[in-house]
């Protein structure tokens, strides 16, 4: 798998150039992703000149920043300037381009992160799976025939295929967690509001995030160290408090999942976190209204433009009255007071993440209580009332060759990811998590 701090490394020690890592990084998503449907755009011109830049930088002594020459991509609903910023939409394929990149794109440039393509999504965020009317089904590269999860499926397939070091996706009710345990990748959905929202394309304001995937815990914390501008204090000798979350989060689970968490915990206490249920339809209600209302005068004039699979639940969103909206806001509140003080004296609680592996694209149905629903409803059963609290959550995969992946979360305390990473890091030295790269053509570099 490809290294981001590996090649920031070589690029700023003069031991390799920050074109030709971008040179074999554009030549490989050309001849790869016509299999994967990962990528919507590659942005040619635009990744050599900033490697150019670097290059330059190096040449003259000049620092190019932490991410020096690192290739990476974002979802379709960053502003990239001088592009329609489309959400993965055929409705604002034809939009006025953006005028400036998104904050969090212009960190990473300063960073020396070089920008090489824009990646399928679900329309408008609005789901768990990226199958896109526009652009195409995102394929899982440890297996083509199964979906690499949404609504940031492009981003995490071309990270756990190897194509690029680390992507850029958001996640609302897991769309980065979801997609990084089925594709067996590493992703974080930060503390809510942490990471600069400006320039993204919205879906829930409630509850967006933005966040990074990769293939290492270190690769994931430099990037995060570059989108939060500096790092949160963390004891490095402080022992890890662990709690496992019961009830509803261990169940509908894979058997290595709950394994996993009784080898990482045996001993950790079980907490039962009350109206559960009552959490994720509440979330349910108001990512169905907010995003119902921000589309509800293009709805009006032309309903037939959107994705099939998004319009209905646009629609259904945007006839919610107001008071139920507001009523679900005021449980949101007071649920996510009981929770932060029920969790405070931990540091990290062990979840699942998706609650299976990934589904076919054929048959894109997981089993959930017995019955079989709609994957790209139900693949955030786990996830959802995570982002209720507005914790930080990280996706870990566990180390599983040659099996498809399943993923944990690691939620934290508000602010905790230094702390999250601290004790992810501690899981994959001892070879509990870790990416397992995918078979076949996908793994041929690793």
């Amino acid at each position: 798998m490809i290294d981001a701090v590996a090649i920031a490394h070589d690029v700023r020690a003069g031991l390799t150039t920050a074109s030709a890592v971008v040179e074999r990084c554009l030549a490989d998503l050309e001849s790869e992703d016509r299999r994967l449907g990962a990528l919507t755009r590659i942005v040619h011109d635009r990744a050599r000149l900033e490697a150019r830049q670097i290059d330059d930088d190096v040449a003259a002594g000049r620092d190019p920043g932490p991410l020096a020459g690192v290739p990476y991509g974002v979802k379709d609903l960053f502003d990239v300037a001088g592009l329609p910023t489309t959400a993965g939409s055929t409705i604002y394929a034809d939009a006025e381009p953006a005028r400036a990149d998104a904050e969090a794109i212009r960190r990473l440039r300063e960073a020396g992160a070089v920008l090489v393509a824009t990646l399928n999504m679900d329309e408008f965020a609005y789901g768990f799976a990226t199958i896109n009317a526009r652009h195409g089904t995102t394929r899982n590269p440890h297996d083509l025939d199964r979906l690499a999860g949404g609504s940031s499926g492009g981003s995490a397939a071309v990270v756990a295929a190897g194509l690029l070091p680390f992507a850029l996706g958001s996640d609302t009710n897991g769309s980065i967690r979801v997609p990084a345990s089925l594709t067996g990748v590493y992703g974080l959905k930060p503390t809510h509001d942490d990471l600069p929202m400006r320039g993204v394309f919205p879906f829930a304001e409630s509850f967006d995030d933005i966040g990074p995937f990769a293939t290492s815990v270190a690769d994931l914390r430099r990037v995060w160290e570059v989108l939060w501008g500096s790092a949160p204090a963390d004891d490095p000798d402080r022992e890890f408090r662990v709690a496992q979350l019961g009830g509803r989060f261990l169940q509908n689970a894979d058997p290595d999942q709950l394994a996993a968490i009784s080898e990482i915990a045996p001993d950790a206490p079980v907490l039962d976190l009350p109206d559960i249920a009552r959490a994720r339809s509440a979330a349910f209600l108001i990512t169905a209204y907010e995003g119902g209302t921000l589309h509800r005068s293009a709805l009006a004039k032309d309903a037939m433009a959107f994705d099939p699979a998004t319009r209905d639940r646009l629609l259904a969103g945007a006839l919610i009255p107001r008071a139920l909206y507001d009523a679900a806001q005021d449980f949101r509140r007071s649920f996510k007071a009981m929770i932060v003080e029920l969790v405070s004296e931990y540091d990290v609680l062990l979840a699942l993440a998706a609650p299976c592996v990934a589904p076919l694209v054929s048959d894109p149905r997981i089993a959930i209580d017995g019955m079989l629903k709609p994957a790209r409803s139900d693949l955030g059963i786990h996830t959802q009332p995570i982002s209720f609290t507005g914790l930080p959550s990280l996706s870990v995969p566990l180390r599983r060759p040659g099996r498809l992946p399943l993923g944990l979360q690691l939620i934290g305390r508000r602010n905790g990811e230094s702390t999250l990473f601290r004790f992810a890091a501690m899981l994959e030295d001892r070879g509990v998590i870790g990416v397992s790269p995918p078979p076949g053509v996908w793994g041929k570099d690793a």
